[in-house]
């Protein structure tokens, strides 16, 4: 790890591959590993801050590309910042928006210097790059921002796009750290946010492990792997995970695995050594009438099957969902009438799911 970085991240211990410890924010510690829901546009979707904390989440995710484009940064920081503007008092971290104009690729244009696209919305052109996407996010007053990348699909991995974006996302990363040492220049370190920086190299093994070096070698404080969860098998992004964790080196950073909440990739990753996880899988099932009970089965909560079922989702849980003793036939009710509530109630469930699963490796 590069001497000029503060130390962050301090590992208890390990067993099995799975890395217990605790990561340091301006906004309070986090035991880890630990489950990121994402608060997209702020907030975490039918959720209030509380119903998020009450699930055991130490980190709330949100989205650089969708608060930039509405309500915009400065309406945000003349809100008194992430914080403020959305009444969470947890740690927060956003990620680059690279994600998402990875998702825009039917309406974008990469060039070396950023990306311009087309807003869905407004049909208005628009703009980003590395620089404009660390500016954004120390607008938004996060503490723990991602360097903007350039991600690649299968099937423009198939039409050999891999090497390049490989190439660019390292690039890229040079300039979100020039930005970000001139927007903390006068900062203290407790006062900086946690840069992570962006393996990518999608299923190469040797791509990913020269990508892997890079980002080691530069001084950011924290590892992310993105480019997974995007249209591969299981087998391969597991494949992947365990070919890291050969490669990582003992620095005292957080690694952090973007875009990927099933609980069977959860505990995979866990132990192959990863410490955060972000997804909008547990809100989103939740709010189609999805949830997971022990042994990681999904029910749906919507069937007829549970019509008359007085039992809770799952009486191992101990979420409020629950302990207050919502019956599936309660929820399903709710869920047929186009009742919220039941998203709600689904969502807590879910979350503390993966929360618990989290907690179920923590031993220091």
């Amino acid at each position: 790890m590069p001497t000029d970085m503060p130390q962050t991240f301090l590992v208890g211990g390990i067993r099995n591959g799975a890395r217990s410890g605790t990561l340091h924010t301006r906004a309070g510690d986090v035991r880890t590993p630990t489950f990121m829901p994402d608060g997209t546009r702020g907030a975490v979707k039918s959720l209030t801050p509380e119903m998020v904390r009450s699930t055991g989440v130490q980190i709330v995710l949100a989205n650089t590309y969708h608060l930039h484009m509405q309500p915009g940064e400065d309406v945000i920081a003349r809100l008194g910042g992430i914080h403020a503007f959305s009444g969470q008092a947890l740690p927060m971290l956003t990620d680059s928006g690279g994600f998402q104009v990875f998702s825009l690729a039917h309406i974008n244009t990469i060039t070396e210097e950023g990306v311009t696209f087309k807003d869905p919305r407004s049909g208005d052109m628009v703009f980003l790059s590395p620089e404009i996407s660390i500016q954004i996010q120390f607008k938004l007053g996060a503490d723990m921002i991602v360097a903007f990348d350039d991600v690649v699909s299968l099937e423009q991995a198939a039409r050999g796009r891999t090497l390049e974006a490989f190439e660019r996302t390292h690039r890229w990363l040079e300039r979100s750290i020039a930005e970000y040492n001139r927007l903390s220049r006068d900062m203290k370190p407790a006062e900086k946010p946690l840069l992570f920086g962006v393996v990518q190299g999608g299923l190469d093994k040797e791509l990913r492990k020269k990508s892997l070096e890079i980002v080691q070698s530069l001084p950011v404080g924290g590892i992310a792997i993105g480019g997974l969860s995007v249209g591969e098998t299981r087998e391969e992004m597991h494949g992947m995970l365990e070919f890291l964790t050969e490669h990582y080196d003992d620095s005292a950073r957080p690694r952090f695995l973007l875009g990927v909440g099933d609980p069977r990739d959860l505990r995979k990753a866990i132990e192959c050594g990863i410490d955060m996880l972000d997804c909008v899988l547990p809100t989103r099932n939740a709010r189609h009438g999805s949830v997971w009970t022990e042994g990681d089965q999904r029910v749906n909560l919507k069937s007829e099957a549970h019509a008359t079922d007085v039992s809770v989702i799952d009486q191992t849980c101990d979420c409020y969902t629950c302990t207050e003793g919502f019956s599936r036939g309660f929820l399903r009710h709710q869920f047929k009438v186009g009742e919220p509530l039941a998203g709600t109630l689904a969502s807590i469930h879910n979350i503390r799911y993966l929360e618990r699963i989290c907690e179920s490796y923590r031993f220091s």
